[in-house]
């Protein structure tokens, strides 16, 4: 499954990045890895771009870009607890 079909709240494991070569490099340089975690927080009208967070990291893709990234779609019980109390101080203006 792509990063680009995942839909708003769904939470998926990086299973391997397909992206073009300079891509890959920033994007692998951010840590998204193999084997992490992330969250899609928000998707455009139109699809793109699609706002991601992993490792206390927030970042907008392009559909292109996340088009590159297969993941795993995983449950969201406990794969990004961390995200819970991040967008609640985010979104209630609670960040420090």
């Amino acid at each position: 499954m792509l990063l680009s079909e995942l839909k708003v709240g769904d939470t998926g494991e990086v299973t391997s990045l397909k992206a073009e070569v300079a891509v890959r490099r920033r994007i692998m340089d951010m840590g998204l890895i193999r084997g992490t975690s992330v969250k899609v927080l928000r998707v455009a009208p139109l699809g793109d771009p699609i706002e991601i967070f992993f490792k206390g990291m927030y970042l907008a893709l392009r559909k292109n870009e996340a088009d590159g990234i297969h993941v795993r779609k995983t449950e969201d019980d406990d794969a990004c607890e961390q995200c819970r109390s991040k967008h609640a101080r985010r979104r209630y203006g609670w960040a420090r």
